[in-house]
């Protein structure tokens, strides 16, 4: 990865938008993820069986083997990864000073503070370099987190282009990380792009789920630096087609751009765009490895883009994001970030926020990453930098 730095960005998205974007993208996906997490394993009948003809429209208590306290808002793994994925963002540029400027490392990093939470039970106060994020306690719950994210990182062995860990796995898990790659605006889209898919493959070694991370990333990237949704996409197809098994994936965002002009939009529009819904010609899902045979990333992120570009506002998007018999907690969450890339933390529905389990978490670190892109010199250097920044951000 070569160094990137902001260089006369703000005279065109003032900090405040840019912190506003910031915020929605993580409280989006967080809202996605949480409003689609009761529907996982449902089909579109069962959907509207449990919640009625209108299928969910609005936060849920999570269902079973989750803690039955009735609480809403209830966020997944999806979730707490993102979290570490910032986390791991502005360690990154904080360490740039070191002259260790290697970000796939330390988002590696980052990805293995969570997943100790997997497997502990509560903050290791011992660890001084797990900084703040990893001494938050509700992150030490086990929210359905997916098996090749186990796997990934299960140990300290660093998943490459060249040598992907779970190399079969093609699901949406690593896509619904890695809309905080979008966010760094100061990088070239090809940069952010090539991040998303080195870290996605640090868990999910197949193209159509790197892939998808990847292109999540930079639509998300163009949102954040003040583009229409049309155009983030048609950026994102231009990048993909040189790469590798990029089909399955440029196939899913031209069948989101088209369907927005084949009717109206509903749950059923939703459900033909999944590459399975294509006819006995599509294409056979791999079977060996974890996930292998369950939901596509490229599904996932069809359905997310088809709903972003036709949502009448946030809950409606959402709505339509999760109520299918697909992976309706990922496409939440792709949703819910690309809406909130798009129309910042003012747009996102106050009483879903209000009930959003770690709302508080994520605008805590939604602003130090505002700060770090915005004001990172004055932070640090290679000569002097804030203590306080350090121990919350530690180099080590």
């Amino acid at each position: 990865m070569g160094r990137a730095v902001v260089t006369g960005l703000w005279g065109r998205i003032e900090q405040q938008d840019f912190r506003s974007r910031v915020r929605g993208t993580l409280l989006g996906s967080a809202l996605g993820d949480a409003l689609g997490a009761p529907l996982a394993g449902l089909t579109l009948d069962g959907i509207r069986e449990a919640h009625g003809p209108d299928g969910l429209t609005a936060p849920a208590p999570a269902p079973a083997p989750a803690p039955a306290d009735g609480h809403r808002g209830r966020v997944t793994a999806a979730t707490q990864l993102s979290l570490f994925t910032v986390d791991g963002l502005i360690r990154a540029h904080v360490r740039r000073d070191t002259g260790a400027w290697h970000p796939p490392t330390d988002i590696h990093r980052a990805y293995l503070r969570w997943a100790a939470t997997q497997n502990d039970w509560g903050p290791d106060e011992r660890r001084k370099d797990n900084g703040w994020l990893a001494q938050e306690e509700w992150l030490y719950a086990r929210r359905s987190p997916d098996r090749a994210c186990l796997t990934g990182f299960a140990d300290d062995i660093l998943g490459t282009l060249d040598q992907p860990k779970n190399p079969a796995a093609r699901d949406a898990a690593a896509a619904a990380r890695s809309a905080p790659f979008g966010l760094l605006v100061g990088w070239e889209p090809a940069l952010v792009l090539q991040l998303a898919v080195e870290c996605a493959a640090q868990s999910h070694g197949h193209p159509t789920a790197s892939l998808s991370a990847g292109a999540l990333a930079v639509i998300v990237h163009g949102l954040t630096r003040g583009d229409s949704l049309d155009a983030a996409v048609q950026r994102a197809l231009g990048l993909l087609g040189a790469r590798p098994g990029h089909q399955p994936v440029t196939d899913a965002l031209q069948r989101s751009l088209s369907a927005v002009t084949q009717g109206s939009p509903g749950p059923r529009a939703v459900e033909t765009l999944g590459r399975t819904a294509e006819g006995p010609d599509a294409e056979a899902p791999d079977t060996e490895g974890p996930d292998a045979d369950g939901p596509d990333a490229a599904d996932a992120l069809a359905v997310a883009v088809y709903c972003a570009l036709v949502a009448e506002d946030v809950p409606h998007g959402l709505r339509l994001a999760v109520n299918h018999g697909g992976d309706s907690t990922a496409a939440g969450a792709l949703c819910g970030a690309l809406l909130g890339a798009l129309h910042g933390e003012t747009a996102l529905p106050a009483a879903w926020l209000a009930e959003l389990e770690g709302r508080g978490t994520l605008l805590e670190i939604a602003d130090d990453f505002a700060l770090e892109m915005t004001q990172g010199p004055s932070l640090h250097s290679p000569t002097e930098a804030s203590p306080g920044w350090l121990a919350r951000y530690p180099r080590g």
